[in-house]
């Protein structure tokens, strides 16, 4: 009797165990991606990272935000306008920026912090690639902490 009972209690988990991993899938994942370095290989990287995971979940099953601070909003910064800022890089390229437009179309928002955009001399509307008023956040690094507090898990590819 007591083999009997254990095959139906391993059955019965197996059953749940896999009722767990369809809904894994069907669950919508809330996830912040962090940039802040200005290496434009690894930018390319990263958006590369942002695509293959909503290639695996589907861009209705995701709600993602790319977080920019310091270094990494060299991601947005048009290479015409660097001289004007205290950036050392500016990687919006006509690649980037179709990258970026790509991920956008699919619902990826990026935030970028004013705190950066102030201290390295940036004008969001005249420097930085396809960034709006509403895209800037008081504060990179609280920006992924507010974000982690709601649930998103925390990438830096």
């Amino acid at each position: 009797m007591k083999f009997f009972n254990m095959k139906i209690l391993l059955s019965m988990l197996l059953i749940v165990g896999t009722m767990g991993l369809a809904n894994a899938t069907t669950v919508k994942q809330k996830v912040v991606y962090h940039i802040n370095y200005d290496n434009p290989k690894q930018q390319a990287g990263a958006l590369r990272n942002i695509q293959n995971h909503i290639n695996a979940v589907g861009s209705e099953n995701l709600e993602i935000k790319v977080v920019l601070h310091g270094n990494g909003v060299s991601l947005l910064l048009d290479p015409d306008s660097l001289k004007k800022t205290k950036m050392k890089k500016a990687n919006a390229t006509d690649s980037m920026q179709a990258s970026i437009s790509a991920l956008k179309d699919q619902g990826i928002s990026f935030n970028v912090c004013a705190n950066t955009l102030k201290g390295r001399n940036i004008s969001f509307e005249d420097d930085l690639y396809d960034v709006n008023k509403n895209d800037i956040v008081p504060s990179g690094v609280a920006e992924l902490a507010i974000l982690q507090g709601k649930g998103y898990g925390y990438i830096k590819p």
